[in-house]
C-alpha cells in the first residue's frame, strides 16, 4: 500500500504541462515541416501553372485555418455580415491567398526551408520559426502560429520581423470598410479587383 502510495506521489509530480507542450510543439513542427515540403514540390514542378495552383489551393486549405483567420481579420464586421457575406468574403480571401502565392511562383522556384525551433505559446498554440533560402536572396525568418483546429493543426498567423500578417489584415480591411461608409461591400470589391489585376498580370506574363 505504502509503495502504490509512493509511486502515485512520484507520477503527480512528473512535469505533465511540460510533456503536452512538448508533444504539441514536435506535432506543429512537423506539421509546418510537412506543409513546407509539400508547397515547395509543387512549386518546383514542371506542371502548368493552373495545375500548380490548383494543388496549392488543395495545401492552404488543409494547412490554414481559413475560416478562423476571415473571422479574425474582419474583426466586428464579422459579427454585423449576413451568411452570405461571410461566405462570399471567405471564399474571395482564400482566392486572394492563393492567387498572391502563385503569382510569385517564379521567384519562390529553387526556395528551401528550415524548421529552427517550436515554443508553445499558450492557448494561442505554438509558434513554429522558420529560415527560407531563396536563389541569390538573403535568408528570411518566418514564424508560423499554429493552433488546434478541428483536432488537427493549422496555421492561424504569419508573423515576419515581428509584424502578424493577420493583425496587418485586419487593420487594411478595417480602413478599406470605413472608407467605404461602413459597408463590408467595399471590402469585397476591393478584393475582386485584387483579383482581377493579379489575373490579368498572370496572363501578360504568359
Amino acid at each position: 500500500m505504502q509503495r502504490r502510495l509512493l509511486l502515485a506521489a512520484a507520477l503527480a509530480a512528473l512535469p505533465w504541462t511540460s510533456l503536452r507542450a512538448d508533444a504539441r510543439a514536435d506535432r506543429a513542427s512537423a506539421f509546418i515541416e510537412a506543409s513546407g515540403k509539400a508547397l515547395v514540390a509543387v512549386i518546383d514542378s514542371d506542371a502548368p501553372l493552373p495545375e500548380k495552383r490548383a494543388k496549392v489551393a488543395d495545401i492552404l486549405r488543409d494547412a490554414v485555418d481559413v475560416r478562423g483567420v476571415g473571422q479574425f481579420v474582419l474583426g466586428r464586421y464579422w459579427r454585423t455580415a449576413s451568411q452570405d457575406e461571410r461566405a462570399e468574403f471567405l471564399r474571395l480571401y482564400e482566392e486572394t491567398l492563393v492567387r498572391n502565392l502563385s503569382a510569385r511562383f517564379g521567384e519562390l522556384r529553387g526556395v528551401t526551408f528550415a524548421v529552427t525551433r517550436a515554443q508553445p505559446r499558450g492557448e494561442d498554440g505554438v509558434i513554429v520559426s522558420t529560415t527560407v533560402d531563396r536563389p541569390g536572396q538573403p535568408t528570411v525568418a518566418l514564424d508560423w502560429l499554429v493552433s488546434e483546429a478541428a483536432g488537427r493543426p493549422q496555421i492561424v498567423d504569419l508573423v515576419a520581423e515581428g509584424t502578424s500578417l493577420r493583425i496587418t489584415q485586419r487593420s487594411e480591411y478595417s480602413s478599406v470598410i470605413q472608407r467605404g461608409g461602413g459597408r463590408l461591400d467595399a471590402l469585397l470589391d476591393a478584393l475582386r479587383r485584387q483579383l482581377a489585376q493579379l489575373e490579368a498580370r498572370e496572363h501578360a506574363a504568359n
